[in-house]
């Protein structure tokens, strides 16, 4: 986990959901609902109950939301 702040992602490796809600700013629900629409990265299954993300990944999602927002 990142040093300091706690809604800090690290640049690579995998985060998983608490890490990366904070971030989002939105629900569980809601971050459930954008990967079944395709709209959010797809998640990795690392072990039969452990599930993330690809920091890198959520990332260039980050990214790409503040591209389409600056493009509207």
């Amino acid at each position: 986990m990142a040093q300091g702040n706690a809604t800090t992602l690290p640049a690579v490796g995998f985060v998983r959901q608490a890490s990366i809600l904070p971030v989002l700013g939105f629900s569980a629900t809601t971050l459930w609902r954008r990967v079944k629409q395709g709209t959010f990265p797809q998640p990795i299954k690392l072990s039969e109950r452990v599930t993330a993300w690809r920091a890198e990944d959520v990332h260039a999602w980050m990214a790409a939301q503040g591209n389409s927002q600056q493009a509207a």
